[in-house]
C-alpha cells in the first residue's frame, strides 16, 4: 500500500514538474545589448518612439530625457572603470529595451539608431499602459487610416479671412476620439497654427457671468503641419480622451493663428459625436 502511494506521489511530481517546464519552455526572453560608456563623452540612444520610462541598475549611470525630443536618451557615466550594470527603457510602443553597461575611454559608438523594424528587441506584449498612457504606435496606425478616410461629418465649418477650417469626420476606438480636420489657405498669406484647442461649453449662459467651459487636452496629433502655405490645404487628425456631452452643452473648437488674427471657430453638437464612426483597423497587429 505505501509502496503504491509512493508510486503515485512519484508520478504526480513527474507531471507537475513537466508541466512546469513546458510552461518554462514557451516564455520567451528579451535579448540584451551592449553598451559602452565614458565620463567624458556623452552617448545618445535614439528610439522610434517617445521613452515611457527608464530604469538604472547602478548610479554610476546617468541618464536624462532631451528636452523637447521625447524618443532621446542622453547616457554618460558618473565615474571610471565602474563595475557592469544595465539600463532599461521602455518606449509608448510597448518594447522593452534591455542594456548591458560596461565603461569604455573611448566608445566606438555614440549615437545609436533603433529603428522601428530592429530585430534585436522582441516586443514584449506583457507591457501594459496606464489608461492616461496610450499605445503611440496604435494611435499612430489609427490616426494614418482615418487621416484617409472619406468624409463623414458635413456642415460644420467655419471661414475667417480667406482661411477655412472643416470637420471631416469623428471616429472612436478604445476609448479615444479620432477628429479629422481640413484647413484650406485661400490667400497668398501664409497661416502658421499656433494650436487647435478643444473646450466644453454651456449653451447658455448669462449675460453677467464668464463663460463656463472645461478644456479637453490632445494627446496625439498627425500631420498638423505649420505653417499652411498659401494657395494650399492641409488634412490633419487629432485624438482626444473620450467623452460625451450634455444637452445643455457643445463642443467649441478653436484654431489660432501664430502672430494673426484669423481665428476658425467650430461648434460640435452631441448628435455629431454619438454619430463617431469605428475607424479602420487595417495594418494593426492584434496578435
Amino acid at each position: 500500500m505505501k509502496r503504491n502511494c509512493a508510486v503515485a506521489v512519484g508520478m504526480i511530481l513527474t507531471l507537475f514538474t513537466t508541466n512546469s517546464f513546458a510552461q518554462f519552455k514557451r516564455t520567451s526572453f528579451i535579448q540584451s545589448y551592449h553598451l559602452n560608456i565614458t565620463c567624458t563623452k556623452t552617448t545618445n540612444l535614439i528610439f522610434p518612439f517617445s521613452i515611457v520610462n527608464v530604469d538604472r541598475g547602478s548610479k554610476d549611470v546617468l541618464v536624462q530625457k532631451v528636452t523637447g525630443a521625447e524618443n532621446i536618451l542622453q547616457v554618460k557615466a558618473d565615474k571610471q572603470n565602474f563595475s557592469e550594470t544595465n539600463l532599461s527603457v521602455i518606449t509608448a510602443d510597448g518594447n522593452l529595451y534591455s542594456f548591458i553597461v560596461d565603461y569604455l575611454n573611448e566608445p566606438p559608438q555614440l549615437n545609436i539608431v533603433f529603428q522601428k523594424d530592429t530585430l534585436t528587441y522582441e516586443k514584449n506584449e506583457q507591457i501594459i499602459f496606464s489608461p492616461n498612457n496610450n499605445n503611440a504606435a496604435e494611435l499612430s496606425v489609427i490616426a494614418q487610416n482615418v487621416f484617409n478616410a472619406g468624409k463623414t461629418v458635413h456642415g460644420v465649418k467655419d471661414e475667417h479671412e480667406a482661411m477655412l477650417l472643416s470637420l471631416n469626420g469623428i471616429y472612436v476606438n478604445n476609448d479615444v476620439f479620432y477628429f479629422q480636420f481640413t484647413l484650406k489657405n485661400k490667400s497668398q498669406v501664409s497661416y502658421d497654427i499656433k494650436a487647435i484647442r478643444f473646450f466644453i461649453r454651456d449653451k447658455k449662459k448669462s449675460k453677467r457671468t464668464a463663460i463656463q467651459e472645461i478644456e479637453v487636452k490632445p494627446f496625439y496629433c498627425y500631420r498638423n503641419h505649420t505653417p499652411i502655405k498659401g494657395r494650399s490645404s492641409q488634412i490633419c487628425v487629432i485624438a482626444l480622451p473620450k467623452f460625451t456631452l450634455p444637452s445643455d452643452e457643445y463642443l467649441f473648437i478653436t484654431a489660432l493663428e501664430r502672430n494673426g488674427g484669423r481665428e476658425l471657430n467650430l461648434k460640435v453638437k452631441n448628435r455629431h459625436i454619438l454619430q463617431a464612426q469605428e475607424p479602420s483597423l487595417e495594418n494593426i497587429d492584434n496578435n
